[in-house]
């Protein structure tokens, strides 16, 4: 269950802080925050397909950082493009608002040749957050671990971002 607080322009769902208004600020208490930006759908490119909703999104974003806590992250087009020729990604995320989209649109290519969901999400810089670095990240790639923890919220995630490709 979802639980929604309203703070002025700010929603806090769950665990994460979403603001409309294409602002950046800090997270605050006991969490780590991530600012999600949403942009209007005016400004996102049509190419970028799939895109994550809203909820779709934020549980992205929250997978993505418990992964980075445990190194089964990679970030970067680059290292996205080296994680899916070796076959160990489980999927790529790429950033709809990435200028110019063009270089990354190899990886939904890649992806579909190794049999591995992609999605988009609106923002580079809510995508870096998630990542834990302070600049903005055009494509991560979430790996696969023997024994890891997140195994089934990796599993549960890649069933929902296949299901935005059918």
């Amino acid at each position: 269950m979802v639980t929604k607080l309203h703070a002025g322009r700010h929603t806090c769902v769950g665990r994460l802080w979403i603001n409309t208004d294409c602002r950046i600020s800090p997270g605050s208490g006991s969490f780590n925050k991530i600012l999600i930006i949403f942009k209007g759908s005016e400004q996102v490119n049509p190419k970028a397909y799939p895109l994550a909703d809203a909820q779709l999104t934020i549980t992205i974003l929250d997978l993505i950082q418990q992964a980075a806590n445990y190194k089964q992250l990679k970030k970067g087009a680059n290292e996205a493009t080296k994680t899916l020729n070796r076959g160990i990604s489980e999927f790529v995320v790429m950033a709809a608002d990435t200028e110019p989209l063009e270089i990354l649109l190899h990886l939904p290519l890649l992806a579909e040749d190794k049999n591995v969901p992609y999605v988009f999400v609106p923002s580079k810089q809510a995508l870096g957050r998630a990542c834990g670095v302070t600049r903005p990240v055009i494509a991560c790639s979430v790996t696969s671990n023997e024994g890891s923890q997140l195994k089934s919220q990796i599993l549960q995630l890649k069933d929902a971002i296949e299901k935005l490709l059918i």
